[in-house]
């Protein structure tokens, strides 16, 4: 298909001029005035999180709305679209930063992803910074801001470690730190699960299909999900469609009908079907909530 789908950034190009291609780190207003395109929805090549100190609006992480709040920071994994809404000014710390950036740094190379709000689950994505915690996490934030404003030696390692220690402490002080003790094993199957369904959501469909790639039953597949997401194999498989329609329709140049290929479904009806079934709106009633 030649038509494009939601523009989609790197690092590079989300700021002309940059030249650093693993992370970008800026104050929250400045930032905000000079991208006038956040306003649209669009996704990311890297990881992306927003600490606000100050301002009001909304957040949109794919299709989920988030009221903004002072001292609630937002995270989003490489793939995932959003849009903001401001009222009136805000402030506070962004930073984008690629996959490799910790790969490098750390033997895990799956270390992320022992974070909820790193699952790319938009609600375990938002969390409020508890009161007592806030002046800590503002200074590792303006420690970082003074490690790219007066470069030294190992200023990158330096940042990485001020990362880490707001993931681990976040994760402690919140209700994300309340969670299963899940076996590595577990987890990488899952994750490795979860890669095979964005590579592969549009032409396998089938549990038992995903089960044969990852050299495990249907049965253990279908279990590992219930046990860690609270779903079926096949419920995962149909909400990375349905994701997918979702981020399709807001690109009005598509149509209904060229959505549907695009997806591999057999047929407009089908997919119209499916999508009804599962959000209770027609895919054309969906479009228009993002028509304005």
């Amino acid at each position: 298909m030649a038509k494009t789908k939601i523009p989609v950034y790197d690092i590079y190009s989300i700021i002309p001029g940059h030249t650093q291609q693993d992370l970008l780190m800026e104050r929250l207003g400045p930032y905000v005035q000079k991208h006038q395109h956040l306003h649209s929805q669009h996704g990311h090549s890297f990881y992306h999180l927003v600490l606000f100190t100050k301002g009001a609006g909304t957040h949109t992480i794919d299709f989920t709305h988030f009221t903004v709040q002072p001292y609630q920071v937002y995270f989003m994994i490489p793939g995932q679209v959003h849009s903001w809404h401001f009222e009136g000014g805000v402030e506070g710390y962004l930073v984008h930063f690629s996959p490799a950036f910790f790969q490098s740094f750390l033997n895990d190379q799956q270390y992320l992803a022992r974070f909820d709000f790193f699952k790319g689950d938009s609600e375990a994505a938002v969390l409020k910074i508890p009161a007592a915690l806030r002046e800590t996490i503002v200074q590792l934030f303006e420690h970082m801001l003074q490690e790219l404003e007066k470069p030294r030696e190992s200023g990158l390692d330096m940042i990485r470690t001020y990362l880490l220690q707001f993931f681990i402490q976040l994760e402690r002080s919140t209700a994300t730190g309340v969670r299963h003790n899940i076996p590595p094993q577990k987890q990488l199957l899952l994750n490795n699960f979860q890669q095979l369904i964005n590579q592969h959501y549009n032409t396998i469909r089938l549990p038992k299909e995903y089960a044969e790639l990852l050299y495990i039953t249907p049965n253990h597949l279908n279990a590992l999900c219930q046990d860690l997401l609270g779903k079926t194999a096949g419920e995962v498989i149909r909400d990375r469609v349905l994701l997918e329609a979702k981020r399709l329709l807001v690109n009005k140049e598509l149509t209904i009908t060229e959505i549907a290929w695009h997806l591999n479904f057999q047929d407009n009806s089908y997919f119209n079907r499916f999508f009804k079934k599962n959000t209770g709106l027609t895919p054309e009633a969906f479009r228009k909530q993002f028509s304005h």
